[in-house]
């Protein structure tokens, strides 16, 4: 059977939520959360990042306005995920982030999380829930 990993990505101006599907394709796990550090590093550890995984899709998530209109963000991420395909050669798919970091931020107040445990942990499961919507619309 052939791998289907794919990775999700939660990015925003400082942090980037990174979240990894099983190699099926199916299920979406949260994973890390990387310190921006520019667009150039920020890039290369993705890049080396997906290869270290044997990704074969990365899945960005899409900041649109609640009106489902294009943002000055979404346009940044565009670009960043062009730039990310550009350099390493795995396809790039955007997923429809509106509502994921309150979707998140929810999951982690049911699980009794304090804010300051939450805040850690809320770019990767926004990551997660972005991947794991992208895997299920898929199937």
């Amino acid at each position: 059977m052939q791998n289907k990993k794919f990775m999700g990505l939660d990015y925003g101006n400082s942090r980037i939520g990174i979240a990894f599907s099983d190699n099926t394709g199916t299920i979406a796990t949260a994973d890390s959360v990387y310190k921006c550090k520019g667009d150039s590093e920020d890039l290369k550890y993705l890049v080396r990042l997906a290869k270290e995984n044997e990704i074969s899709a990365i899945v960005l998530g899409l900041p649109l306005n609640a009106d489902g209109t294009e943002s000055e963000m979404s346009r940044r991420v565009q670009n960043f995920g062009s730039s990310l395909q550009d350099l390493s050669h795995i396809d790039v798919f955007y997923q429809d982030e509106r509502y994921t970091s309150f979707e998140a931020e929810e999951y982690l107040k049911e699980a009794g999380l304090k804010w300051e445990e939450r805040k850690k942990l809320l770019d990767k499961v926004s990551a997660q829930i972005i991947l794991q919507n992208y895997l299920d619309e898929k199937k």
